[in-house]
């Protein structure tokens, strides 16, 4: 009797989750990932990140979900990129717009530092709660560089980089003391870009004249009184008086859901036809650099290779029943070859079928080069793009070896077999060498922007010289076509594949679990895009006689390369 019961009871609670009224639930104390992890390290260490394709698509579906009846977002001091702020704003935006509570909680916007993107992405919602120990520290938009050549001259440590053209400043780090003009005009440009979004968002969503807005980021930060009194927070409460008052609103009988969770239990119930015309989504992020894509040797997230990207692309082209792509880029750049990988076969599945580019919170010089040649760029007004040029040289380190007491002797047979070694500083005629690769890609880079983007070599010239633009200046100058994230970059996929709304969007690669346990009979098989297993301890592991692809690949199987 009391089994039974005990059962009664556990199936009338199921049933009641499954009616009861939603309210939705983000925490960004960790900030959200780009894209699907490059590795399984990767994956174990973002395993408890939310997705931001999960938010997005979770967030588009509640807006239809009658059983959802709020969201409460819990905006942490972990910063994320203007671009990612301003995607999240948009669809929040649109999930407002449809009639539902939406709620940000903050313990603070920047404990005693600059708060200002966090409370930026804060203004979006209906409510802004602070908890009363927290401060808002809408200060504006800095932006600091620091210049390394004083101190590596008192090392003896001397830098010689070539670069096209005056605005490509990435080397200026090490070969100046200061900011030169171009340097100076470009980053001041991309202060005054963000400041205008930052302070037309905040003004829309707070519902305060523009003019007010600077005048408030003049006079912060603002301690949480005083954020009260100015508009900018609507109350000081603590996380559970927060969550007490949105439950109440959304019924006394709802429960709370990670988005994540909500996203996923909706993609599970309305699973497609294996066969269903739709999207490929490719995910393009870090670093670029050939092979395969894996965790960068240097840290800080993954690396975008051009094996692994070249052929889930191809693999999407050659897929039937994919009627459009959608290229999602999040890089700095990197390798010009690996760049040049990448846009080929952007090149031929154009012609074949769409290819729409979204570009997140940065799509810069090689980020640029693979997105150049797409049907359809899509930015955010805050993503930093362009950087169209090339830099190259190397340190020359033998005065700082001089005085350590190193001795370095060379054997070398070529007059320029050694002229990447930092123990000699280039020749003239080395210089005739660099300078001649240099103009080669940068000539190269160029062209192909003036191809993809219809403009004329020289306009395509006058937008590039190495400048980063913001994704809004980028749209005036014509290398963005539509403002706006990965949504909008899916709608316009599916509408020029002539797709329903709803059209199934897949994420290449691919793999099944036996696809990625086996190696690829060719280049051309769609098992070639696996990911390296070991990130970057790849060499060390074959070295040590690993497999290369991870430990689960059954020892004696035979692949064919």
């Amino acid at each position: 009797m009391d089994a039974g019961k005990a059962i009664f009871e556990t199936v009338d609670r199921i049933r009641q989750r499954r009616t009861a009224p939603l309210v939705l639930e983000l925490d960004l104390t960790e900030g959200l990932t780009e894209g699907p992890p490059t590795d399984p390290l990767s994956a174990i260490l973002t395993m408890r990140k939310t997705r931001m394709a999960d938010v997005l698509s979770g967030l588009k579906r509640a807006r239809s979900d009658s059983r959802v009846k709020a969201l409460i977002v819990k905006i942490g001091s972990n910063p994320l990129g203007l671009a990612m702020a301003q995607e999240l704003r948009q669809a929040i935006a649109q999930f407002r717009a449809s009639g539902k509570l939406t709620v940000a909680f903050s313990e603070t916007f920047g404990e005693f530092g600059n708060g200002t993107i966090p409370y930026y992405l804060a203004s979006a919602f209906e409510r802004v709660y602070l908890q009363p120990s927290g401060d808002v520290g809408l200060t504006g938009v800095a932006i600091e560089q620091r210049f390394l050549k004083g101190a590596l001259g008192k090392l003896g440590v001397d830098y010689e980089m070539g670069q096209r053209y005056e605005y490509k400043t990435a080397a200026n780090t090490f070969t100046q003391d200061h900011m030169t003009e171009p340097h100076r005009e470009s980053i001041g440009r991309i202060a005054e870009s963000v400041t205008e979004q930052v302070v037309a968002g905040v003004a829309e969503g707070r519902r305060l004249d523009q003019a007010k807005v600077r005048e408030l980021i003049d006079r912060g930060p603002f301690i949480g009184a005083e954020a009260v009194e100015a508009g900018l927070v609507d109350r000081l409460a603590y996380r559970d008086e927060v969550y007490d008052e949105v439950k109440q609103a959304a019924g006394a009988d709802s429960h709370l859901l990670f988005i994540s969770r909500y996203a996923k239990g909706a993609a599970v119930r309305k699973l497609p036809h294996p066969g269903a015309d739709g999207i490929a989504l490719v995910h393009g992020t870090g670093m670029i650099r050939m092979g395969r894509s894996g965790r960068s040797p240097l840290g800080g997230g993954g690396a975008m290779g051009s094996d692994t990207i070249s052929a889930a692309i191809r693999s999407a082209r050659r897929d039937e029943h994919v009627k459009a792509v959608v290229f999602r880029v999040d890089s700095p750049g990197g390798s010009y070859v690996a760049s040049d990988t990448v846009w080929r076969e952007i090149v031929l599945t154009r012609k074949v079928k769409p290819v729409i580019v979204s570009m997140g919170d940065l799509a810069a010089s090689g980020g640029y080069f693979v997105s150049m040649a797409a049907d359809v760029i899509v930015a955010q007004p805050g993503t930093l793009t362009g950087s169209i040029g090339v830099f190259a040289g190397k340190p020359v380190l033998s005065e700082l070896m001089a005085k350590i007491g190193v001795n370095t002797e060379m054997v070398a047979e070529g007059a320029n077999a050694g002229m990447f070694s930092t123990n000699n500083a280039f020749s003239p005629e080395q210089w005739e060498r660099i300078n001649a690769w240099l103009d080669r890609i940068y000539d190269d880079f160029v062209g192909k922007v003036a191809e993809g983007r219809k403009l004329t070599r020289e306009r395509a010239h006058d937008l590039a010289r190495g400048r980063v633009w913001t994704g809004a200046d980028a749209r005036e100058g014509g290398l963005v076509d539509e403002l706006g994230g990965l949504e909008d970059a899916l709608a316009i996929a599916r509408k020029r594949a002539g797709l329903a709304e709803d059209a199934v969007v897949r994420t290449y690669p691919r793999l099944n679990p036996l696809e990625r346990l086996r190696g690829p009979d060719s280049s051309e098989d769609k098992a070639a895009t696996r990911l390296e297993f070991w990130g970057p301890l790849s060499p060390i592991a074959a070295q040590l006689g690993l497999p290369v692809y991870g430990p689960l690949v059954l020892p004696g199987w035979p692949t064919i390369r």
